[in-house]
């Protein structure tokens, strides 16, 4: 794959989007979905995934910063600049975000239809202390499980039913199904009732309706 600047510069792109998100979070109190939302939103996030030098090695993360949320329109008082911003899950979080973006050469604004800043820091934990590559392999499969279709969906489709005529059935809000559908609320964390009855319903084990596999959530996330 031709990536969009060389690997020399690499580190300097990590280092400043981790600063970033770390300024915007623990410095200016901002959600980090929101500040990679003004990010994108600004141009910046293009300019940096272009490898423009001003923004992957010219500019602290900080300086970045004040530069989106000033092209935003954001009235604030900007904090100081913190002298060290490589200990926090925060800091992180961008770092591994440029890299991310550096190695599988999707725009940002792609990546954040996929993936959140809070999904990416959940992973923190876990994942801090091993390769980016693992990080790189954890999130494309996060990715395409969430492009795939959910168990529910072909179950219903398999029996027939229009969403409508499912939750009906069921005795479930139609919105909570469509949820439950897109992976927008996690059905494996549903009550035991509205699962029992699903499968009655589609004529379907629990099982078939979740979306793991018995023992498959454990070490999913492993280094």
């Amino acid at each position: 794959m031709i990536r969009a600047y060389d690997r020399e510069y690499l580190d300097d792109a990590m280092k400043c989007l981790g600063e970033a998100i770390d300024y915007a979070a623990n410095s200016c109190r901002m959600n980090m979905d929101d500040f990679l939302e003004l990010f994108i939103g600004t141009g910046y996030a293009e300019q940096f995934a272009a490898g423009v030098p001003k923004y992957v090695s010219g500019v602290s993360g900080t300086e970045l910063v004040m530069d989106v949320l000033t092209k935003a329109g954001t009235d604030m008082d900007f904090p100081e600049a913190r002298i060290e911003y490589d200990y926090s899950p925060q800091y992180w979080c961008g770092w591994i975000l440029a890299y991310y973006q550096w190695y599988t050469g999707r725009s940002f604004k792609d990546i954040q239809k996929h993936i959140t800043m809070q999904e990416v820091e959940r992973i923190y934990p876990t994942l801090h202390e091993a390769s980016e590559n693992k990080f790189v392999d954890i999130v494309n499969r996060m990715i395409r499980k969430k492009n795939q279709t959910t168990r529910l969906q072909t179950q219903r489709k398999i029996s027939g039913y229009s969403q409508r005529e499912l939750a009906e059935k069921v005795g479930v809000n139609l919105r909570t199904l469509q949820q439950y559908e897109i992976r927008a609320k996690d059905i494996n964390k549903a009550a035991g009732v509205t699962l029992l009855a699903l499968a009655k319903t589609l004529g379907c084990r629990v099982e078939d309706l979740l979306e793991y596999d018995v023992g498959e959530t454990k070490g999913t996330f492993d280094t």
